[in-house]
């Protein structure tokens, strides 16, 4: 069963960075999606820590509205492709169920269904709680789940072509589920006039978590748990703050 640490794609961080750019994935639309939120909480944003920040694209949309804002990844690969886009901000290696920073942020974000590669409960809960020690005490907690079983579309198929950067890439994708995961099989062909063509592929095994699992994960670590889907082709927001925040 691959991880995410495993996958090819994520080692091929440039790819990955070029394929979501070309593709048109809103990073911008998504950021101000996740401020919205925030502010609708009440929140401060003097500071931002977006934990699985990939390339750091989200994290480049985010930390504009921020006084500080940091990074943190399980990829190496990944990393490097964010500092050269978030050049002045600190960027750190790590697990999300066991980094440690010795901060504390107004504001921490899990986005792009990062979440959704923990193998079991103890691992969403194990991550949470290490989400919410890196919380203010009147901070908000912004995680972007999987799908859940009763949402994910087993059999899905999609495919996409782009080209950005100098470089052509197709990447198609068919999931199915298998018992409370989902397994998704990549197929990518990238092409450049240097390198010609390449194929490589990635299985991605994510775990379909259900929303009541997210939600005791978040009051376990001593939040309360908001969840809020207003697009169908999105598995939705979780947000958490602390009971007595502002009491």
């Amino acid at each position: 069963m691959t991880t995410r640490a495993e996958s090819e794609i994520y080692r091929r961080a440039d790819v990955y960075h070029d394929f979501y750019q070309g593709r048109g994935k809103d990073y911008a639309g998504e950021a101000a999606a996740v401020l919205a939120l925030v502010h609708g909480h009440g929140a401060a944003t003097t500071s931002l820590l977006d934990v699985a920040c990939g390339t750091g694209s989200h994290l480049r949309e985010l930390s504009g509205s921020f006084d500080e804002a940091a990074g943190v990844d399980l990829s190496p690969e990944m990393l490097a492709v964010a500092a050269r886009i978030n050049p002045e901000l600190p960027l750190h290696q790590g697990d999300m169920r066991d980094f440690r920073l010795g901060s504390r942020f107004s504001v921490v974000t899990c986005m792009f269904s990062s979440i959704g590669y923990l193998r079991t409960t103890a691992d969403l809960q194990q991550a949470v709680h290490n989400l919410a020690d890196h919380l203010a005490s009147d901070g908000v907690l912004v995680v972007e789940p999987w799908w859940f079983p009763d949402t994910f579309l087993p059999g899905w198929v999609g495919a996409d072509v782009v080209t950005a950067n100098g470089r052509t890439v197709s990447r198609v994708s068919h999931s199915v589920r298998e018992g409370s995961a989902s397994k998704m099989e990549v197929h990518y062909t990238v092409a450049t006039p240097e390198a010609g063509i390449e194929h490589f592929t990635d299985t991605h095994v994510m775990t379909l978590f259900d929303r009541e699992a997210y939600e005791a994960a978040f009051r376990g670590a001593g939040l309360e748990p908001r969840y809020t889907r207003d697009d169908a082709s999105s598995p939705g927001i979780f947000l958490g703050t602390r009971e007595n925040a502002r009491s």
